[in-house]
């Protein structure tokens, strides 16, 4: 049984971390979810072995906390789980490697160090894929992270793995002991208990006086149509598509209302370019329903086309049959009565889906075979805001994948957003917990912006979010619904909005400078023979 028994720690580690990602009821699971992992990393002198083992517990977690990406894309899926997995393993080779050359110490530091690291770069590179940061665990648990104002998620993945470095100590302090309290350092203890009590104290103490200003609140309707997203781009269903969303919109107009907002892609009629999109005739309905009435601005996904003519301007631009090039955008429009559409196109786009990184452009024949995508989505490089006349809100057009990236969310309040928008289409994944950690991010970036969120979803969860990360109204998953609700127009800064993501930062350039350390002794140990 010993044989096996490394593989046992290894399996519980991942099904711990599973167990407590959201929306489990039990996070506190984390705080130990990282043990069994950093005891293999004590006992298991063979390194291959020992990548082999942290390699099945990330497999395990990614696996079964991200399973329902195989709804959407069935090889893709399998491709991101194990290239997530794999990459995951860096941070703990590298604690391995200084642990044992410098010692348990500077092994813990290492560790923390180049997690975050590895957070900070995934969530930054082309083939960013950060649904996994550790500080998103505490999604569903916004009552005890009010202190993301301060830090982001980024905190929070510092909390758990100090906490975890922590018990393990105490752990292996107490086997030492026959586990016997008795001869257990009291530093170690209280270390332990502060680590774990402190966060919580700060988060109910911030919470109890943050006050933000704010302009008076006005009405906002968010629709969820609940629209098939494997056949709502069926050129026969346009027509239909729209009435329905004229209609559920209507139902709930009153003079209150300022703000109308669709789901992503809302608006998907095929080949529609932007310097045409007024006279579309698909489209009159909805631009009469805004002339309708004049004190509303309709915020809506549409799928559209730009014509760049001869000159191929960015990388995404596709060459047509008609020698001109072409970028289709997975974008956002502000409509209002009297007033140019204005439009957001996506940023934060998702890899092997709407985008390819550069290195892996080879690659484009096969993504298409599977699912993916060859020349993309085209882009533009940073957030930007959508503001008009006589419209309280100056709003942040958020696009589905966009909302996990919390550093880039906090740019659209630095450009004056005093509410975010999240326009997803979550039924790509089903009735699975995809939809549902997706609805939950979006209250951990309420609280790093202290902004109300407005989350229109096709299938659902639609809801609305106040600045605490508390959800304040909602519809449920597979449900055509309207939501009604004032919401306030918050203004102010936050530090994280300010400064942006801090503790990653700090903790990439201490990494670099704990590499070169390294790299330093190893070539004045070479040249000192």
């Amino acid at each position: 049984m010993k044989k096996f028994q490394p593989f046992g720690f290894s399996f519980l580690s991942g099904i711990l971390l599973w167990a407590s990602w959201p929306v489990s009821p039990f996070t506190f699971l984390i705080f130990i979810a990282f043990i069994p992992l950093l005891h293999l990393a004590d006992k298991v002198v063979n390194k291959r072995k020992f990548f082999l083992l942290s390699f099945l517990a990330l497999l395990t977690w990614n696996a079964i906390t991200t399973w329902w990406i195989w709804n959407s894309t069935d090889v893709g899926s399998i491709a991101a789980i194990i290239a997530n997995s794999l990459i995951m393993c860096l941070p703990w080779w590298g604690y391995r490697v200084f642990k044992r050359k410098f010692g348990q110490r500077t092994g813990y530091v290492s560790l923390v160090l180049f997690w975050m690291c590895f957070e900070y770069i995934h969530l930054n590179w082309q083939l960013s894929w950060p649904w996994l940061t550790i500080g998103n665990v505490f999604a569903s648990q916004p009552g005890w992270v009010q202190w993301y104002e301060y830090t982001g998620t980024s905190g929070g993945t510092l909390w758990v793995l100090l906490v975890n470095i922590l018990l393990y100590e105490l752990l292996k302090q107490l086997q030492h002991n026959n586990y016997k309290i008795r001869g257990i350092k009291r530093s170690l203890i209280i270390n332990g208990l502060l680590a774990i009590v402190l966060p919580l104290a700060a988060s109910f103490i911030i919470a109890l006086h943050t006050e933000t200003p704010m302009n008076k609140p006005a009405g906002v309707i968010i629709i969820q149509p609940n629209v098939d997203p494997y056949g709502k781009f069926d050129a026969g269903s346009v027509s239909t598509q729209v009435q329905q969303l004229i209609t559920l919109s209507e139902s709930q107009l009153d003079s209150n209302t300022r703000l109308v907002i669709w789901p992503e892609t809302a608006l998907s009629a095929e080949d529609v370019f932007q310097d045409r999109l007024l006279s579309y005739p698909a489209y009159q309905p909805v631009f009469n329903f805004v002339k309708k009435h004049p004190n509303i601005t309709l915020l809506s996904g549409i799928e559209i086309w730009k014509n760049y003519g001869r000159e191929k301007t960015t990388n995404s631009a596709m060459l047509g049959g008609d020698n001109n090039y072409y970028d289709n955008f997975n974008a956002a429009v502000a409509l209002k009565s009297g007033v140019a559409p204005e439009f957001y196109y996506k940023s934060k786009l998702v890899p092997g889906v709407e985008t390819l990184p550069d290195f892996l452009r080879w690659m484009a024949p096969v993504f298409e075979k599977f699912g993916g995508t060859t020349g993309g989505y085209g882009s533009q490089k940073q957030s930007s805001v959508l503001k008009q006349t006589n419209q309280p809100y100056i709003v942040a057009p958020i696009i589905c994948y966009e909302s996990i990236y919390g550093e880039y969310i906090s740019t659209y309040v630095q450009k004056g957003a005093n509410l975010l928008t999240i326009i997803t289409n979550d039924g790509w994944w089903g009735n699975t917990p995809g939809h549902k950690q997706h609805l939950h991010y979006a209250r951990l970036r309420a609280i790093e912006t202290r902004r109300w969120v407005a989350r229109s979803a096709n299938t659902g969860i639609s809801a609305v979010i106040d600045e605490y990360g508390n959800i304040m109204a909602t519809q449920p998953w597979d449900k055509a619904a309207v939501i009604k609700y004032n919401i306030p127009a918050l203004q102010g800064e936050t530090v994280y909005v300010k400064y942006g993501d801090i503790l990653s930062k700090i903790a990439v350039t201490l990494a670099c400078v704990l590499v070169l350390w390294n790299l330093v002794l190893m070539v004045r140990k070479k040249f000192v023979k």
